[in-house]
């Protein structure tokens, strides 16, 4: 993927998302160096959210293969973050986190791994990302659990401007555009 290369479209407005003034909340989750990691820490930055677990055998190596692409392209743009939300908190702990970040080549900075209780993960997807997590036959107490491939795109006032099928090559392109927009 030659990312690089794309150039946004000048005169393209990004639409904001969501019912009229819905913005992003808050929370407190743990980062993969267990440290506690708020929404204020992400004040003033323009984000890829994602919901994944590190035992998929599906979707999730394609989306952080695809995430892991994007970070790179705008490791000299810290405003721009990428955040990853576990849908899979019971096994996903700040230690389990912090191996798969280190194998991701993320920082921890630019590219944090989050994790919490189960009910406030899938709260945070569905009520403030717009994005579907749930557990499997909506059971709570289920060890499966669904998740959608989309990333939402929130720009620095807390407004999700897109969504993109992290599987799609085509839709990262368009992401990293989309991206650009933001950051002019």
């Amino acid at each position: 993927m030659v990312l690089l290369m794309v150039k946004p479209d000048p005169a393209k407005k990004l639409p904001v998302l969501g019912e009229e003034g819905h913005r992003t909340g808050k929370f407190a989750l743990l980062t993969q160096d267990s440290v506690v990691y708020n929404s204020d820490s992400l004040a003033g930055s323009i984000r890829v959210v994602e919901f994944f677990f590190t035992t998929c055998k599906g979707i999730c190596p394609k989306m952080n293969g695809n995430m892991k692409k994007l970070y790179l392209q705008f490791r000299s743009a810290p405003q721009v973050k990428f955040v990853s939300f576990t849908v899979d908190p019971l096994h996903d702990t700040p230690s389990v986190l912090k191996k798969y970040a280190l194998q991701q080549g993320a920082d921890g900075y630019q590219w944090i791994f989050l994790t919490g209780q189960k009910d406030s993960l899938y709260r945070i997807a569905r009520e403030q990302y717009l994005l579907s997590a749930a557990p499997a036959d909506d059971v709570v107490n289920t060890e499966e659990f669904i998740h959608t491939q989309y990333f939402a795109l929130v720009d620095a006032q807390n407004q999700i401007r897109g969504f993109y099928d992290g599987t799609s090559e085509k839709e990262m392109i368009r992401l990293m555009a989309d991206i650009k927009i933001l950051l002019a």
